[in-house]
């Protein structure tokens, strides 16, 4: 048990600093949405579902393991599902935060196409490229490389799981930080972050983790 520290109370999740360096990442029922409907892609706090926190800590797992199987270094340390915890590394975000959309449907690029928008909800989330964010001073080009080549590599395995379910990606989004230097990848990995299809109908976030959890 740690000593805790609330440090960033967020839409969906609850942060705290650990004794021992590292973050703990309290995942809750409460989902973004609009007029009590589940969207992902809104802003805003909308409803809560029973159990979403820990089945998205329980996707986010899955995901997270096979990366770290992979030799993919991300900033999972380990998780309490019961608990709905993650214990994480530390890791400073790019910006006020930026989200890397991996493409694979729409676009001619074998393996994907990656693109990157600053977190910004009055904006519109606006799009940003590598050489933008060096002018920024945000990030290194080799730094936007390192997560480029990461974020196929990511997208490729988890396609390739989904596929083993018979169910097809579409695009899939992460958010990355840094740690020590490294450019690794952070947040979670659920079903609300991705798009997927399945006999050419979209499957909805909730039915998706299931499919995932119950395989």
């Amino acid at each position: 048990y740690f000593k805790m520290k609330k440090i960033y109370e967020g839409k969906t999740k609850d942060v705290f600093s650990l004794d021992n360096g590292n973050v703990l990442l309290k995942f809750k029922d409460d989902c973004t949405g609009k007029d009590g409907v589940f969207d992902p892609g809104e802003n805003a706090v909308g409803l809560t579902i029973e159990g979403i926190g820990k089945a998205n800590l329980e996707t986010s797992v899955h995901y997270f393991e096979l990366l770290k199987e992979a030799g993919i270094k991300t900033h999972y340390v380990s998780a309490n599902v019961e608990e709905a915890t993650m214990e994480v590394l530390p890791a400073t975000v790019f910006g006020h935060g930026l989200e890397v959309i991996c493409r694979l449907v729409a676009t001619v690029l074998d393996g994907g196409y990656v693109e990157c928008t600053f977190k910004n909800d009055a904006l519109g989330d606006p799009l940003v490229t590598s050489e933008g964010l060096a002018a920024l001073g945000i990030m290194t080009p080799e730094m936007f490389e390192s997560m480029k080549e990461q974020t196929l590599k990511i997208t490729k395995i988890v396609a390739d799981d989904l596929k083993s379910i018979g169910l097809d990606l579409w695009d899939i989004k992460f958010e990355f930080g840094y740690n020590n230097d490294e450019v690794i990848l952070i947040d979670e990995i659920a079903s609300g972050n991705m798009r997927v299809y399945k006999d050419g109908k979209i499957v909805e976030p909730v039915e998706l983790t299931k499919l995932i959890l119950n395989r």
